[in-house]
């Protein structure tokens, strides 16, 4: 991850809720996956929980080689594992992504995204369920997340250097395509209305994507084939959210609040904040380097060294 951009003009924002007031409650996250212990000696290049709950971890023998130059295609396994436990593999051929972003798709298959490619390059390769690969295309420079939903569509969100960079593709800051490459729907802000300048945050449903992003932090909900809607949101810099019935709650922040969680209520216009405190690891520890997905009322977090999963369910009663 780069450092983000400065401030740049963006009009007159809406007025904003005021903060919550602080919290002391600590919140533990959940047990939910873990990489069998026999596959340790191999290096996990990327791992995620995909659209119907399974982990994934992409493991390759080596670290890919860092980069933008030409390098050589290497094999991978990913290594599934299920609700209840059971863990399966499949073999990946001629893997080409140096800084991978990994989902499932639901006919079995997978799609490996390199996170930095020059355009010339075809850096999202689909496999099918025996690991072989189907389609490669392009979607843009600096993926920020890449997420599948249950129909198979990816969703695209990019960091600064993608909106702000020579690839066009990347300009909007959040995209829908196809298993296949096909372009099926494009971020565009009307005049007046929040630009994606960073996808700090993106939660993927089969009814709805949600997103917090750089700079000002409004609340997007994107619903196919109905406009975007914008609500105000004065907290800064989350990196995670989770949505239940009219309920966001927030992950993250600068500084010192990288482990906040900030309860809001989802309102026309606006979110409005009424409960904060502290995300924790399952032993009640703090957290350490992480990874999250946000999947409806889910955030999953993966910290160092990214061999288990943990969740936090806010549709579970008393979460």
């Amino acid at each position: 991850m780069t450092t983000r951009k400065a401030d740049a003009e963006h009009g007159t924002q809406p007025t904003a809720p005021p903060h919550p007031q602080p919290g002391t409650q600590n919140t533990p996250l959940t047990p939910y996956a873990r990489l069998p212990r026999r596959h340790h000696d191999r290096h996990i290049a990327h791992s995620t929980v995909d659209a119907f709950g399974q982990a994934h971890w992409l493991l390759a023998a080596r670290e890919p080689r860092p980069g933008r130059g030409a390098m050589k295609p290497y094999d991978a396994v990913v290594v599934t594992v299920d609700a209840d436990g059971r863990d399966h593999t499949t073999e990946l051929n001629a893997v080409r992504a140096r800084h991978p972003r990994i989902d499932a798709l639901p006919d079995g298959g997978f799609v490996v995204a390199d996170g930095r490619s020059r355009r010339s390059e075809q850096h999202v390769q689909v496999f099918d369920a025996l690991g072989r690969e189907s389609w490669s295309f392009r979607v843009g420079d600096a993926i920020e997340d890449l997420l599948a939903d249950q129909a198979g569509r990816l969703w695209v969100g990019h960091f600064d250097e993608g909106v702000f960079g020579d690839d066009e593709l990347s300009h909007p800051g959040l995209r829908c395509w196809s298993a296949e490459g096909d372009p099926l729907w494009t971020y565009e802000a009307e005049e007046g209305a929040s630009e994606i300048y960073d996808c700090y945050a993106l939660n993927v449903t089969d009814e709805a994507v949600w997103v917090c992003a750089y700079s000002d932090f409004t609340l997007l909900e994107v619903r196919p084939g109905r406009a975007v809607r914008q609500r105000a949101n004065g907290l800064e810099g989350a990196t995670a959210l989770a949505v239940h019935e009219g309920r966001v709650t927030f992950l993250g922040g600068y500084g010192d609040d990288r482990d906040r969680l900030v309860d809001a209520e989802i309102g026309h216009l606006e979110v409005r904040p009424y409960a904060s405190g502290r995300l924790v690891g399952a032993d009640g520890g703090p957290l350490r380097a992480r990874r999250t997905v946000s999947r409806g009322p889910r955030i999953y977090v993966q910290e160092e060294p990214y061999t288990a999963w943990t969740v936090l369910d806010i549709s579970v009663p008393g979460v």
